[in-house]
């Protein structure tokens, strides 16, 4: 094998053994990572070194990701997320197995905006688990439905396993940030009516009862006290609507095309949200420094970890190229003889393999590239390629034992964790990866820009 080869080999080694093994932080892991990446470059140790952070510290993405963390954290604090779900829990809680759709939606929704798969479970399971025990769900049941859920935040854009796989060498020269917001949106639908079928079945299986009528408030009353909370979605609305369709060809008809091409949805998005988000919700903004200050003193934690894997995942795709592995991986893929369901169905167990001790992040940091790859040379397109990896890293809430949103929703419910695992896997993991595999052969399709 080559030495490109051997360097990404050690790199999912060691932190897999990093993070799952010694149980250190994933920020730190993907630091070691990066360094023993750039030892493979023997004597040019450090201009491979340098290629990859200079690589790292010109990524729009990396701002992007950062911001969105602070976005999603805003939207917690500032309780939009916790209005959303009581307009919801009005429309679905009047009917049977309501909360479980309530649950399954408000993921999605919270996903789309956080990314985070442990605190999708949270803001999610803390107000839906209990709303659902009260409707003839038993515990083990809602926790499993709400880990299982968890990963919808990797699954629908934008996310941070997705800003890294945007920069993964293997995949930046073919798919784009405005592409992969639309398609994976797409593929994050398709996980969704999964998640709205399973309930459906769980309902009748399980003889699932209506929200009790307590905890419903009149739609009326509900969009009258949070529908400035849905505002937030302009953030979302308003860039595509310019950079897709025909919204892009009236941009690029009143702008010129150099201006409407320099149009980034994945900077403007958290921007424009977390903008919308301090405007909805001024009035429980802090009014002092020392009240910022707390604030801030919060979120900062998730930053250091968070920042730190971003940024050095992306040095680790850049030195990871210097040292030929785009080129070494085409030829050893090319030589893989396989119909591409099967090629896509291998690709979606190592995933699956790799997310159990580890998260999606560190899943997609690790493989990502790899299995694009491996993806693209067996037929799929370069954009169903991109999403199917996703689709099958979202796993991650649902695959135990490592799994955190496992014992986060079972926290909540008060429920031994080792009893979501059988249904976690048959009605989630297996699901996921036939979905996963079915994206990535055109047989579930996606929109492409």
């Amino acid at each position: 094998m080559t030495i490109s080869i051997w360097a990404l080999i050690s790199y999912i080694a060691l932190i897999v053994v990093w993070n799952g093994v010694f149980k250190r932080n994933i920020g730190e892991a993907m630091l070691v990572g990066f360094i023993a990446v750039c030892l493979f470059g023997g004597s040019d140790f450090l201009p491979v070194l340098w290629e990859g952070l200079v690589g790292a510290a010109s990524e729009e993405v990396v701002f992007a990701a950062l911001t969105f963390v602070f976005m999603g954290y805003m939207l917690g604090e500032l309780g939009l997320m916790q209005r959303q779900v009581a307009i919801l829990n009005s429309i679905f809680g009047r009917f049977r197995g309501g909360a479980g759709y309530v649950s399954s939606v408000a993921s999605a929704l919270f996903g789309s905006v956080s990314g985070s798969g442990s605190g999708n479970a949270a803001a999610v399971g803390s107000i839906t688990i209990p709303w659902m025990t009260r409707s003839n769900w038993s515990p083990a049941l809602a926790s499993t439905l709400v880990a299982g859920n968890a990963g919808l935040g990797i699954s629908f854009p934008p996310s941070s396993s997705m800003f890294l796989l945007l920069g993964s060498a293997a995949v930046s020269p073919y798919v784009s940030a405005d592409m992969l917001f639309v398609g994976l949106l797409c593929g994050g639908l398709w996980t969704l009516l999964h998640r709205l079928i399973l309930v459906f079945i769980w309902v009748r299986k399980f003889g699932i009862d209506k929200v009790s009528k307590g905890d419903i408030q009149p739609f009326g009353t509900a969009l009258k006290q949070g529908w400035t909370a849905l505002l937030i979605y302009l953030g979302i609305a308003i860039p595509l609507l310019l950079t897709v369709g025909p919204g892009a060809d009236w941009t690029v008809s009143r702008l010129g095309t150099s201006a409407a091409d320099a149009i980034s949805i994945i900077v403007w998005i958290p921007v424009l949200v977390l903008m919308a988000a301090i405007i909805i919700g001024w009035k429980n903004l802090p009014r002092t420094g020392h009240g910022w200050n707390m604030l801030l003193e919060k979120v900062a934690p998730q930053y250091a970890v968070v920042g730190a894997t971003l940024f050095f995942a992306f040095a680790a795709a850049g030195s990871l190229g210097e040292l030929g592995l785009s080129e070494d991986l085409t030829v050893i893929m090319g030589m893989l003889d396989a119909p591409a369901i099967v090629v896509a169905l291998l690709v979606g167990v190592l995933i699956l393999i790799i997310a159990a001790p580890l998260t999606g992040t560190a899943t997609i940091a690790a493989v990502g590239g790899v299995a694009f790859t491996a993806l693209t040379a067996a037929g799929a397109t370069p954009l169903a390629a991109a999403v199917a990896i996703l689709v099958f890293a979202s796993t991650e809430g649902a695959s135990p034992p490592g799994a955190a949103p496992i014992y986060i929703a079972t926290g909540i419910a008060g429920v031994d964790p080792g009893k979501t695992f059988v249904r976690l896997i048959t009605w989630f993991v297996v699901p996921t990866l036939v979905i996963g595999a079915l994206i990535a052969v055109g047989l579930l399709p996606l929109i492409n820009t």
